[in-house]
């Protein structure tokens, strides 16, 4: 059915977010049209990325 089974998304991660950061971050998925769950996956999964080039970089500055 799918060329690679591990690419499907059925891995849960839950995070709680006070009334204001909901707000917020719904305000952003609004203006930008996507899904919540959309908007949050390609926040961290771009900060991730982001952070793993940093420390790559460093490692091969040493």
């Amino acid at each position: 059915m799918y060329p690679d089974p591990r690419r499907v998304r059925d891995n849960r991660v839950v995070l709680r977010f006070d009334d204001y950061e909901h707000d917020l971050i719904k305000a952003l998925a609004n203006y930008k049209g996507e899904q919540l769950a959309t908007l949050l996956r390609e926040m961290v999964m771009r900060e991730a990325t982001a952070v793993l080039n940093s420390a790559s970089i460093l490692q091969a500055r040493a």
